[in-house]
């Protein structure tokens, strides 16, 4: 008889053990979570920079000019061909304040399409919380890797910028994120957001003898984010003068050159995913420019910069009259260098030093990226134009086709010009001169900018340092090109199809396809149309065309496979 009450006891005990554990892991969870709110508090304050008192120009009046704006020495002016223009010097607090003060309208605009370009990506706002919360904690020691001086530039520049914004963080803090953002697109997706590709010629490869570089700098955030390219000059009371191209907002550097001849360009190259953040590229890029004049200069300021992701800083020097490329991993740097007598060379985003030569990343980078493809595709457009002026580098940098002028789609990442660059720059460093693109992408004219002009006057050289002379035409046969004109229809179709995927009919998606017959992701994206609507059938034979085109990377490839795999 005392069977059940035994066996009662022991249920009771039991149940009141699971209860006391399933307690104290509520009890242990909680105490985590509060312990990490109270860390995350702490962690990821952003101090202001030690020195923030505010320069005179805080108080002086912006004057408007004929064409611009005016704050003391410093001006923003909008040429006629679209390009903005800005002049800042002095110590670093005063070029912030000018910066912010004179581009505060252009700085809005570019948050403002920034963060239209987050709701496109992570329209659910939970989920950007989520990710705002996760990059302020990922960046919550960044501050110790940016010197005081870009601190001060940057928190001077901040103080213009809206609070509209300030759900995401200060407008301190989001312009630091902001210098974070290529690196921090680029560790967690593991895919270039700057699928960039520069050159370098000189001595006989070039017309004259003197260096020549250009570039195409293919980040893209949309088509609004580029609208606004700005030419700022910089003069600082520390360092050499320079001239960078970019956008408001940005203090560091992605394609610019100083007054000793020094260009500096980055492309970014294959990283592994690091704990947290470090010195942002474009900072350690803007550092180069701002204090290195030789290659071996530019060298030891990358060896002593902590990174947190994988680039190539392609270097040109004017007074050695000859280029390198800096690559640069998260764990060790070094310097490739055209072999002898080869008077010209390429960077594209896998490093080809020997230092890298059995580094596995860079292996797989080279295997299943569209960077060696791109490589010989400007190898193949040099050697084709050698000896190298300005008119044949912009040539180069326009050119949308693939090896030996084959049809690959226009937008196929695997050409030099995808119809996604932010910008496209050409420098001529011994004679100071660069040319930078104007819209449409690279095919609109090529502004000359004189820097000689710009500095020897401090700032106050009449209609900047433009040499209307030097402009390179922009490409008006190609604009008004049937192939040219079909892509703009096929980029305004692609995005109408994909908003009423449910209702597009077969004839609508011959259409889209005819417009970019060469192109993998037209019949890619007319077999996920399919798909969507349950024609799997269909959705099959366009995904099995696709894979005969033109793939840029293995992961497309793979991506196009697995579709197949699912549905057959």
């Amino acid at each position: 008889m005392q069977r059940p009450v035994i066996k009662n006891r022991f249920v009771r005990i039991t149940v009141k053990s699971v209860l006391w554990l399933i307690g104290s892991l509520l009890a242990l969870l909680l105490l985590s979570l509060l312990a990490f709110v109270i860390y995350y508090n702490v962690a990821v304050h952003i101090a202001t920079p030690r020195n923030v008192r505010q320069p005179s120009i805080s108080r002086l009046a912006i004057t408007p000019t004929s064409d611009g704006t005016r704050l003391g020495n410093n001006w923003l002016r909008h040429g006629q061909d679209g390009l903005w223009e800005l002049y800042i010097e002095g110590n670093p607090m005063e070029r912030g304040v000018a910066f912010g003060r004179l581009c505060s309208g252009l700085l809005y605009y570019q948050e403002s399409v920034f963060m239209k370009q987050i709701d496109v990506l992570v329209p659910n706002r939970s989920y950007q919380n989520v990710l705002k919360y996760l990059i302020r904690f990922y960046n919550r020691d960044i501050t110790d890797y940016i010197p005081e001086e870009n601190l001060e530039e940057i928190y001077g520049m901040s103080q213009a910028c809206s609070h509209q914004f300030d759900y995401v963080g200060s407008p301190y803090e989001r312009q630091l994120n902001f210098h974070a953002a290529h690196d921090l697109g680029h560790a967690m997706q593991d895919y270039m957001l700057v699928g960039c590709t520069s050159f370098a010629a000189w001595g006989d490869r070039s017309a004259d003898g003197d260096l020549i570089v250009g570039r195409n700098f293919d980040f893209y955030v949309g088509d609004d984010f580029a609208r606004n390219k700005l030419v700022t000059f910089v003069n600082p009371t520390h360092g050499y003068k320079f001239a960078m191209v970019g956008w408001a907002g940005m203090t560091g550097v992605c394609s610019g050159m100083n007054e000793k001849g020094l260009t500096v360009t980055i492309n970014a190259a294959k990283s592994s995913m690091p704990g947290s953040s470090a010195t942002p590229i474009s900072l350690l890029a803007r550092r180069i420019l701002q204090y290195a004049g030789t290659i071996a200069e530019a060298k030891r300021i990358a060896d002593t910069t902590r990174t947190f992701v994988s680039e190539s800083l392609l270097i040109g020097s004017g007074s050695e009259n000859r280029a390198a490329i800096i690559e640069k991993s998260v764990e060790r740097t070094a310097l490739y260098e055209a072999p002898r007598h080869q008077h010209w060379l390429v960077c594209a985003n896998h490093y080809q030093s020997a230092a890298f030569a059995h580094d596995e990343r860079n292996l797989d980078n080279i295997r299943t990226s569209d960077s060696p493809y791109r490589q010989q595709r400007a190898t193949e457009l040099l050697q084709q134009n050698f000896p190298i002026d300005y008119h044949k580098a912009v040539s180069i940098l326009r050119n949308p086709y693939g090896l030996h002028d084959a049809h690959i789609g226009l937008g196929n990442e695997k050409a030099l010009n995808q119809f996604i660059g932010h910008h496209s720059v050409v420098f001529s460093p011994r004679r100071q001169l660069m040319w930078v693109s104007t819209s449409p992408w690279q095919e609109g004219a090529y502004v000359a900018f004189d820097l000689h002009k710009v500095f020897s006057s401090h700032g106050s050289a009449r209609h900047g340092g433009e040499v209307s002379s030097l402009t390179v035409a922009a490409d008006s046969a190609f604009l008004r090109s049937p192939d040219f004109v079909n892509f703009l229809r096929f980029r305004a179709m692609e995005k109408t199809l994909k908003a009423h995927a449910a209702t597009v009919s077969p004839a609508q998606l011959r259409q889209f396809i005819a417009l970019n017959p060469h192109y993998y992701r037209a019949y890619e994206e007319a077999g996920d149309i399919c798909h969507q609507q349950g024609i799997d059938a269909q959705a099959r034979r366009y995904w099995s065309t696709a894979l005969r085109m033109d793939l840029p990377k293995q992961m497309d490839r793979d991506r196009i496979t697995r579709k197949l795999k699912k549905t057959e």
